[in-house]
């Protein structure tokens, strides 16, 4: 167990881009941005070796950390403006840049094992906490993005974010980040590929999903009662963090495994065995058998869900820049009877599940939208059913500052969400990180089922 930490605070400050650098905009909210009202913050940490001391960050480093900072806000300026929130019709949520708006940021040290707080094995989800920025969501004007850089001495850096989802989903969060790293990496001498495009009139909202959600935020505003895919009162004492590696040749074991049982049973395959459906599927199966241990409301005939994101580029029937800042996803939900997925063929009976669901989005990624929150809401009803946070297709770990690939991401906000995280791995080519915050005995049991479960795929 590691040491008790502290950190210090040594600067607060505010970063804005360039002068003059960023017209004022005002966005407004489009149907795919939304439903994201509904959701905490997400709470990114990117951790990095770095063997200086903190006086060698503060001189060389930091001002550089700034600047590039800055730059970039130059491109994604909206990032350093404010949400504004009138309930009342007909104003609408948008996102406001104006001259002199800044992202918060905040210069910290901390005394931790940096290398535990690296690892994969399991750790107090506390210790995680302090290296946060705060997001201060009870002002008019809601900001959206705050950083925090934590530099432990000659061992390394953390890059902590707290962002508003409403703003950008994974892909434009990916721009955003691998920007900041490339200036900071390369100064003025960095060129942008293709800067970000801001023209909402791309998202076509045929099915008037718009006015759906509206509707719904406004209802669940004036009863005080927006948030769905968060808890305020989780219980976060004796719950640890953990990350396990599903790495390609597991995939093509389980995948094997899945076919042979099929034709043995004289059954169809599932129709989708992505690297993604086969991690998904394996996952869900060891929480199944872990929570069934520890939860006494479990009951064999209850349908249990699988939640997770969909990228919208490549599935819209309209084009989409893949420079096109803001949110361009869509929501997938598979179900599965619990007593299924307990059963021999539980892992087949998962990858057939979240599969067909794949699938569903490809032909018709909006074909359920008008039951995106209510199916949210079902979803986290129960700490049974599980919500995927991220993507492995972002290759987050080539983030790269300066000083090398990540050594190590984490996403805070699945502590509250009952959520798991999905990142590509960082070491095992082809492999995905699973990323888990439970109490300790469900970790214990679904280590265990993790572990055996992966052996017995011949």
């Amino acid at each position: 167990m590691a040491k008790s930490s502290t950190i210090k605070v040594l600067e607060q400050c505010n970063v804005s881009p360039p002068l003059n650098s960023a017209p004022p905009i005002s966005l407004p909210l489009t149907f795919l941005d939304i439903p994201w009202l509904f959701f905490s913050p997400s709470q990114p940490l990117f951790f990095y070796d770095y063997p200086y001391t903190t006086s060698h960050f503060t001189s060389t480093t930091l001002p550089n950390l700034k600047n590039s900072l800055s730059l970039t806000l130059q491109h994604f300026y909206p990032l350093a403006g404010n949400l504004t929130m009138s309930p009342f019709e007909p104003c609408k949520p948008e996102i406001i840049y104006s001259q002199g708006d800044s992202v918060s940021l905040t210069i910290a040290e901390s005394n931790g094992q940096f290398n535990h707080l690296c690892s994969n094995y399991p750790r107090d989800v506390n210790e995680f906490h302090s290296l946060v920025p705060q997001l201060d969501d009870k002002q008019v004007l809601i900001p959206l993005l705050a950083i925090q850089a934590t530099v432990f001495p000659k061992a390394g850096i953390c890059i902590g974010l707290a962002y508003q989802h409403v703003v950008a989903d994974g892909r434009t969060f990916n721009n955003f980040m691998k920007t900041w790293a490339s200036f900071c990496s390369f100064g003025d001498s960095f060129s942008m590929k293709s800067l970000p495009s801001y023209d909402r009139k791309v998202i076509v909202d045929a099915l008037g999903l718009e006015d759906i959600f509206l509707k719904e935020w406004r209802r669940r505003k004036s009863l005080k009662e927006i948030a769905i895919g968060s808890e305020d009162n989780v219980d976060l004492s004796n719950m640890v963090r953990a990350t396990f590696v599903v790495g390609l040749s597991d995939m093509n074991r389980i995948k094997s495994w899945i076919i042979a049982k099929c034709n043995e049973e004289n059954k169809s395959h599932p129709v989708h065995l992505s690297a993604y459906v086969l991690t998904c599927a394996f996952i869900w199966i060891c929480l199944v058998k872990a929570q069934d241990g520890v939860n006494e409301k479990c009951c064999g005939e209850d349908p249990n869900y699988f939640g997770f994101i969909a990228g919208g580029i490549t599935r819209l029937d309209f084009p989409v820049p893949a420079s096109y800042f803001g949110n361009c996803v869509g929501f997938g939900r598979s179900m599965a009877i619990r007593k299924e997925l307990m059963g021999e063929d539980g892992v087949v009976v998962a990858a057939r599940a979240i599969g067909s669901t794949v699938k569903t989005l490809d032909k018709a990624i909006f074909g359920d939208a008008k039951k995106w929150i209510s199916d949210w809401k079902v979803l986290f009803g129960l700490d049974l059913n599980v919500m995927v946070a991220g993507s492995p297709k972002l290759d987050l770990y080539e983030t790269d500052f300066g000083w090398g690939r990540a050594k190590k991401i984490e996403e805070i906000s699945i502590d509250c969400m009952r959520a798991i995280s999905l990142t590509e791995s960082r070491d095992v080519e082809g492999g995905i990180e699973v990323g888990l915050a439970l109490h300790k005995t469900k970790m214990d049991a679904f280590t265990t089922f993790f572990t055996q479960g992966l052996r017995a795929f011949p």
